[in-house]
């Protein structure tokens, strides 16, 4: 079918004044609310699920996750409906797109059923905003990434934060690029004042997130993307080390002329971004190291290759470009006001027979690209620009989650050239079946109505301006019992605990493929699973066959080089970009962080995060007495610490904190002198419970130590050094941010004695309660606790919470950041 007979099928709505000036502004398109009067008259309300239609398999990880923030609850919070009915729900929502194509209702229904059967047999799942809101009536859309943009003007910078608000309450994350801010120091001629920069006004967006939950269920997250020739590029590199910024992953936008300096070691002009002047230059390869001391440090900033990303499939309507920003986790480059709907095939249920089932691959490819695509026309959309932008140029990203699980169930190590070569076909299948499905939909519903102006107008129409992105599956692989993303395994064995006064229980859970080839191999044993469970990884333990060591390598034991080049080899055959966090071991150097770096850039990567174990940063405590000596302490009454009395009254302070709630009680002497501090926070036996009781006791012992500060002066000197100390999150905003669990302290220090802890800013208001409250009256929980390091859980607070693809999850409770 020729382009004009396409475009003569493309529905009027779509129509334009002619192809020369063919442009986001001269599109009309319908209402949602008159799609969806259109769609409902065709087809009707959705009806209950038919009978006959196969029954999910849900682990206990993957009920717990959609109990808490997918299944849809009464008026009393409590869930009403069953992951079954979720899955149907999306199913027939999406599936009543159709109409607009003459499906009638029996059509749709047998379409529902064909996505119902994907969904509960967790062999593909959509990003979450679909799966929380589809069909559900409250308005909030389905698309998890967003880009806004952020204009050189006052109106400009807080009309970004508003709508920035608007995305984040309604399920999704924003990327921003800051390159269009005038840098700090700049004269603004309407005030005759100075600007002060990207970085400050992104301090307030960073404050914005704070107040806003994604739908009610999850805080924001936020790209901020500064180009390498900004001006104020240095502050930008080194904003997140002091913790101002919280709710920020930062990307550095490096550009080929920077490369070619890095390369030639000369320097490269820095840009005015309001005049286009060249106002100074920069030694290249000074910045690429502050870029790689910086990540070192921190983790951020990650870059990404934005002149690579322009001239290639991720901007694939030059027109109205160029790509800016990605959306929080890297991999979706998306223009200004530009939004995509992801969705995730779990490669984990695609081996049979020990091979990659590669016709039910395609099968199930095609029906998904053809999914991601309805999801567009029945999705409400936060902002009129973003709808649209999406609706004139359609991407979608479909990817893959549970590639681990498909290397080990075909014997192949992560870390192997033949799981590159693999992985590389696997997405090239993928992305060429997803193509033809698009051009098949082009001659069914129209090609997208810019593609007379898009960057494939010389050839086959096709529906999508994009059609694969490897997104980070965080909850939904959770959901799906599969691996994350492109990721190894990050671990073999978990322990789970449960304490309480009611039950004292300790489970062993280890990796359902090690122990089904470790019986079948012979091998397996109490003594096998018990070191296991010690280490949590097996690479190491040389009881276990060498083959088996190899085949079970996880996150942190492959050279970080392994994770880069299998970026790049699914990279390949990806229209937009990859989700992928590059591990790598405590031990390296920013040097190790530089050559990542290169490998990623000359292996045609559009942008890499490096993420070093253990690189937040610990701040010591000092506790005021440092300067007395042991043997003075001694000589004033023969003991180092004065003597807890039998009975000592106090206060105990109630206040939120990125751990969780934190009770702390601070008791006094007769003589109304700071006596003891105890916390309690988190679970009964987990890691942030006994670190708050570690602090405590330190606290204690440090209020009662005899010398020549005053027990108060001691109260106050720990509560100055413990103010401010912050952590990878923060909670609450202005007075009441609380930085961590120790900044908490701080406050509650302040406020029980009436002295200021930081530049004069009176601490938090807090209430005082009568009495400590029981902690077993908190809801039992499941708490897990990992051998190989992990962060502090901010839900159930166990040790479980790992950086991958760009964001953190939980493997012990399934809270999720992404």
């Amino acid at each position: 079918m020729t382009l004009e007979k396409l475009l003569v099928k493309m529905p009027k709505i779509y129509q334009s004044n002619g192809h020369k000036k063919l442009s986001l502004e001269n599109l009309n398109f319908p209402s949602l609310e008159k799609m969806k009067v259109k769609i409902e008259k065709k087809v009707g309300k959705m009806p209950p699920i038919p009978s006959g239609l196969p029954v999910g398999t849900w682990s206990d990880q993957s009920l717990r996750v959609l109990s808490e923030r997918y299944l849809q609850k009464d008026k009393d919070g409590k869930v009403a409906e069953t992951p079954e009915e979720m899955c149907w729900r999306v199913a027939w929502e999406v599936a009543s797109a159709e109409a607009l194509w003459g499906k009638n209702r029996k059509e749709v229904a047998e379409i529902a059923k064909s996505y119902f059967s994907l969904m509960v047999s967790h062999e593909f799942l959509p990003n979450s905003p679909t799966l929380m809101n589809a069909g559900t009536g409250n308005n909030l859309q389905y698309s998890a990434c967003f880009v806004l943009p952020v204009e050189d003007s006052i109106d400009g910078i807080f009309d970004a934060i508003k709508w920035q608000a608007l995305i984040h309450k309604s399920g999704g994350g924003t990327g921003f690029a800051f390159s269009r801010l005038r840098s700090s120091g700049s004269m603004v001629a309407t005030s005759g004042g100075v600007a002060s920069g990207p970085v400050s006004f992104m301090r307030i967006f960073d404050a914005a997130t704070n107040e806003i939950k994604q739908g009610g269920k999850r805080r924001g997250a936020n790209m901020g993307i500064l180009r390498v020739d900004h001006p104020d590029i240095m502050e930008f590199i080194h904003c997140k080390e002091e913790g101002g910024i919280t709710n920020f992953n930062i990307s550095v936008a490096i550009t080929d002329r920077f490369m070619e300096a890095y390369k030639d070691d000369t320097t490269y002009e820095l840009v005015n971004p309001k005049t286009k002047e060249v106002v100074g230059e920069l030694l290249a390869r000074e910045v690429f190291d502050e870029i790689a001391q910086g990540a070192w440090r921190t983790g951020d900033p990650g870059i990404v290759f934005v002149d690579r990303m322009n001239r290639e499939t991720a901007n694939p309507i030059p027109s109205i470009g160029p790509v800016e920003a990605t959306n929080p986790c890297g991999e979706q480059p998306l223009y200004p006001f530009d939004a995509c709907n992801l969705g995730s095939i779990f490669l984990t249920y695609f081996v049979k027979d020990n091979a990659v089932d590669w016709e039910k691959l395609k099968e199930v490819t095609k029906l998904t690209t053809r999914f991601l695509d309805s999801v567009i026309e029945v999705n409400p959309f936060p902002l009129e620009p973003i709808r649209r932008t999406v609706l004139a140029i359609r991407r979608i990203g479909l990817g893959v989650g549970g590639w681990a699980d498909m290397l080990v169930k075909l014997g192949i190590p992560y870390d192997s050239e033949e799981a590159l070569e693999l992985g590389e076909k696997i997405m090239r299948v993928i992305q060429e079946t997803a193509v033809e499905t698009s051009q098949q939909l082009a001659v069914e519903r129209g090609p997208f109505p810019l593609f007379p102006v898009s960057i494939y107008k010389d050839g086959i129409p096709r529906r999508n301006s994009t059609v694969t992105t490897i997104a980070p599956t965080g909850s939904i692989s959770i959901i799906a019992h599969a691996s994350s993303g492109v990721e190894p395994l990050f671990a073999i064995a978990y322990q789970h605990i449960v304490k309480d006064k009611h039950l004292d229980r300790t489970l062993n859970f280890v990796n359902e493929d090690f122990r089904k080839l470790a019986v079948e191999g012979g091998f397996w044993s109490e003594e096998i699973e018990k070191q296991v469970v010690e280490h949590g990884v097996v690479r190491g333990i040389e009881s276990i066959p060498e083959d088996m060591r190899r085949l079970f390598g996880t996150a942190h034991e492959m050279h970080h080089d392994w994770h880069i080049r299998m970026q790049a080899a699914f990279q390949k055959y990806t229209e937009n970009a990859v989700s992928k966090t590059i591990n790598m071991d405590n031990k390296v150097t920013a040097d190790e962080i530089k050559e990542a770096y290169l490998l990623a850039w000359e292996t045609d990567c559009k942008g890499v995060t490096v993420f070093r174990d253990g690189c937040k940063d610990a701040q010591v405590l000092n506790l005021g007495v440092k300067d007395i000596k042991k043997e003075e302490i001694k000589s004033l009454d023969g003991n180092i610490t004065l003597d807890r009395p039998f009975v000592a009254r106090g206060a105990t302070y109630r206040l939120d904190t990125p751990v969780g709630t934190a009770f702390v009680t601070i008791n006094e002497s007769q003589e109304g002198e700071p006596l003891e501090l105890f916390i309690n926070v988190g679970k009964a036996g987990s890691d942030v419970a006994a670190m708050a009781e570690a602090l405590g006791r330190t606290i204690s012992t440090s209020l009662r130590f005899r010398g020549q500060l005053s027990p108060r002066e001691r109260a106050k000197e720990i509560a100055y050094q413990l103010s401010g100390i912050g952590g990878r999150r923060s909670i609450g905003f202005g007075l009441n941010r609380v930085l961590s669990l120790p900044d908490a302290i701080s406050t509650a220090l302040s406020s029980h004695f009436g002295f200021r802890a930081v530049n004069g800013e009176v601490g938090a208001n807090v209430a005082a309660t009568a009495a400590m409250p029981d902690p077993s009256s908190a809801p039992a929980f499941l708490q897990q606790e990992l051998t190989v390091r992990g962060d502090i859980c901010p839900s159930c607070g166990a040790s479980a919470f790992v950086y991958e693809e760009g964001c953190s999850k939980c493997y012990a409770c399934g809270h999720s950041e992404c």
